[in-house]
């Protein structure tokens, strides 16, 4: 496997400075060249692929070296540039921001694993020489570093060319562009980020927008040419477990309340021999036809509880699957629907599922935070004992039953604690997981699916 596409990756010396934006531009723009695009997401964001998505059409895929290591991290980018010309990898939060006050699993540890060029994009704002201090430091701050570039967002067109002539002078790398402040394309943010991008009613108009100002103010010909020189990433073929036989049904939660998965764990489900099926439980009084197993990923249903709680056949029908074991695997928000009562965001109690004991309600502030390794204390769905899985949180919300399946540990520290409701049918618990990075993991699920669906018969 090889890859001779271009690629970049789009960077900023902070969260907020507006790369999302910029890349969505740049996105849109360089489509309406006609060039084969796809585009990528560092870290363990479910949002901004979103984004990416609606502006291309295609799946966004995530680029994570915690939770896939190093070499996925590169068969993923050559499996999602195969076909395209160019591919933009967006990354997440500063440049050199990763584990620990380290830089693993940053945009720029992205960067080095696959040897891509990076754009900095950098609050212009207000700046002066102090932009050029801090540019020269993110240039210096790890050799090599592999920004390439300077995008300025936030800056005037009248006071960009000094800014530019100013950076490129004392810094010594190029300033591609600019893009000025866009109130008109500005992005919603809630308490785990960006609104989710089916949420923005005139999303393509905003886009089309901000790919407008980006042909005017961004040297796109000069961007192409960076990615160009992007080195060849060159791996093996990736080796995965044999699909089953009989290609059992795992029903998915998708719609506004359930929207947070990756498409390349859903993918590997698929080769593992699984049938996928969507559903929404806001809107359906019944599981897919023929359903075998579970999926109930991430999202925000505490802003839909009330929607939720008055679909009473959804929800006996996903309290009965359960009860009656079939295979579930629940994350985060799809946790927080399997509880007996969930809190929306007025502090309101809603009837749920009820297949975890106790109440899900809303704290003022965060939980747990971050990157976990997930260790089996027990034989389960997933996992057997001593097994780990690695995952992620991001929550608001919190549970009454925490669970006591896995010992969640932070990777690069000693903080640990119990975490996950599980069963040999059943993973439920905050922890998001990176299935594509856990193959094993993946086939138990869809082998259990299989198992489930031939209860009884001769299969």
């Amino acid at each position: 496997m090889d890859t001779e596409a271009g690629r970049i990756l789009v960077a900023a010396t902070a969260s907020g400075v507006g790369k999302t934006t910029v890349v969505c531009g740049l996105l849109r723009s360089l489509q309406r060249r006609g060039l084969r695009l796809n585009a990528f997401k560092c870290g363990p964001d479910y949002l901004d692929p979103q984004f990416h998505r609606a502006v291309l059409g295609i799946p966004s895929l995530n680029l994570d070296s915690f939770l896939a290591g190093e070499d996925l991290t590169r068969q993923t980018l050559v499996h999602g540039c195969e076909h395209a010309d160019l591919c933009i990898v967006e990354g997440a939060m500063g440049y050199y921001d990763g584990i620990a006050q380290g830089h693993d699993a940053s945009a720029y540890d992205v960067a080095r694993i696959t040897r891509t060029p990076s754009v900095l994009v950098v609050d212009a704002r207000g700046r002066a020489l102090s932009l050029a201090a801090e540019v020269s430091g993110f240039l210096r701050f790890r050799e090599p570093s592999f920004v390439r570039a300077v995008i300025a967002n936030g800056a005037s067109a009248g006071y960009f060319p000094r800014l530019k002539a100013m950076v490129e002078r004392e810094c010594g790398v190029p300033v591609l562009g600019y893009v000025p402040r866009l109130d008109e394309a500005s992005l919603e943010s809630r308490h785990l980020g960006l609104v989710s991008a089916e949420e923005v009613d005139d999303l393509r108009q905003r886009m089309d927008f901000v790919a407008d100002v980006v042909e005017r103010t961004v040297d796109l010909d000069a961007l192409l040419e960076l990615s160009r020189e992007a080195e060849p990433i060159r791996c093996g073929p990736r080796a995965l477990p044999a699909p089953v036989s009989g290609a059992p049904v795992v029903a998915v939660a998708r719609d506004a309340a359930f929207s947070f998965y990756y498409e390349d764990s859903l993918e590997l489900l698929e080769r593992l021999g699984a049938r996928l099926a969507y559903f929404s439980p806001l809107r359906d009084g019944s599981l897919p036809d023929g359903t075998c197993g579970l999926y109930l990923g991430g999202g925000y249903p505490e802003l839909h509880a009330r929607e939720l709680s008055a679909n009473d056949r959804l929800l006996a029908a996903v309290r009965a699957a359960i009860a009656d074991g079939m295979p579930t695997i629940a994350e985060c928000g799809g946790y927080l629907y399997l509880h007996q009562t969930l809190e929306d965001a007025a502090g309101q109690a809603w009837p749920m599922v009820g297949a975890v004991p106790g109440k899900a309600y809303r704290r003022d502030r965060m939980g747990r935070f971050g990157y976990v390794e997930l260790v089996a204390l027990r034989d389960g769905l997933l996992a057997q004992r001593g097994e780990s899985l690695r995952a992620h949180e991001f929550h608001y919300w919190q549970s009454a039953t925490d669970g006591d399946a896995f010992l969640a540990r932070k990777p690069q520290s000693d903080r640990s604690w119990a975490s996950v409701v599980g069963t040999n049918a059943l993973y439920a618990g905050f922890p998001h997981l990176y299935l594509n990075g856990c193959p094993k993991a993946a086939k138990r699920f869809v082998d259990a699916c299989a198992a489930y669906a031939c209860r009884g018969e001769e299969c």
